[in-house]
C-alpha cells in the first residue's frame, strides 16, 4: 500500500460520527414511511415487476446462482455471514483507516459514501422493493443459517424492502476502487478491483438482491465517485 498523503488537520471524530448518525437517521425516516401494510404490498408488487423485467431481458439468473452455490458444502454459510457483517465492516473500517492514516483523500471518500448512502433513499421511498428471498423460487440462505432478517427485533434497525439499489454493491464499488487506487502491488490492486464482483455474487447467492439491484448499486457507487471528484476539481 502506498504511503498516504497527510491531511493538513485531522478531522473531528465527533463530526464524522454526526455525519453517520444523520445519514442513518434519514434512512430510518424513509423506513418509517414505507414500512407498513401498504408499503409492503407495494414492495412485493415491485419485486414481481423486477423479476418480470429480468425474465424478459434474459437476466433472471439468481435462482441458478443460488443452486450453483448450494452445491459447494459450506459456501452458502460463508457468503451468508459475509453478507450479514463483512461488507459493512469493511466499508466502515476502510474509511476509519483512511482517517486514522490522515489520507488526503479521506474527505472525498467520505463524501462519496454519504452521496451513495443518501442517494439511494429516494428510490427506497418511491420504489420500495422486497428482496428475492421473499419471492417464490428463491432461497433464503440467511434463514437456513439461523439468521432471521425478518424478526421484528432485527427489522427495526434496517429497511427490509430496500432491495433496489443494492447499498452493499454500491459501497463495495467505493471501497474496492479506493483500495485499488492506493495499492502499489498488482496483486493488491487486483483484490480491490475484484471486491465489487465478489460482493455482487454474494448478494445474489444469498437471495438478498436481484441482478437489477446489483447494476443499480454499482451505477450509484460509480456516480458518487464521479460527483465527488468533480467537486474536488472544482
Amino acid at each position: 500500500m502506498s504511503s498516504p498523503s497527510r491531511l493538513g488537520a485531522r478531522t473531528s471524530g465527533w463530526r464524522e460520527a454526526a455525519y453517520g448518525v444523520a445519514a442513518y437517521g434519514a434512512y430510518l425516516a424513509v423506513r418509517s414511511v414505507v414500512w407498513n401494510g401498504r408499503g409492503r404490498a407495494r414492495a412485493d408488487r415491485n419485486a414481481r415487476r423486477v423479476i418480470a423485467l429480468e425474465r424478459r431481458l434474459g437476466l433472471l439468473v439468481e435462482p441458478t446462482v443460488q443452486r450453483a452455490a448450494s452445491r459447494t458444502p459450506g459456501l452458502l454459510d460463508l457468503v451468508s455471514v459475509g453478507y450479514a457483517a463483512g461488507n459493512v465492516a469493511l466499508s466502515v473500517g476502510w474509511l476509519a483507516w483512511l482517517r486514522h492514516r490522515g489520507d488526503a483523500g479521506f474527505r472525498r471518500e467520505r463524501r462519496a459514501a454519504l452521496v451513495t448512502f443518501l442517494g439511494a433513499l429516494p428510490v427506497f421511498l418511491l420504489f420500495p422493493t422486497a428482496p428475492p428471498r421473499t419471492q417464490e423460487g428463491f432461497a433464503d440462505t440467511m434463514s437456513d443459517l439461523g439468521v432471521d432478517l425478518d424478526r421484528p427485533a432485527v427489522q427495526r434497525f434496517y429497511n427490509p424492502i430496500a432491495a433496489l439499489p443494492s447499498h452493499h454493491v454500491a459501497f463495495a464499488v467505493l471501497t474496492g476502487l479506493s483500495f485499488a487506487e492506493r495499492a502499489r502491488h498488482p496483486a493488491r490492486r487486483a483484490v480491490g478491483w475484484s471486491y465489487p464482483p465478489v460482493v455482487s455474487l454474494v448478494v445474489v447467492a444469498t437471495g438478498n438482491h436481484y441482478v437489477a439491484d446489483v447494476a443499480a448499486g454499482a451505477s450509484l457507487g460509480l456516480l458518487a465517485r464521479w460527483i465527488t471528484r468533480v467537486i474536488d476539481r472544482g
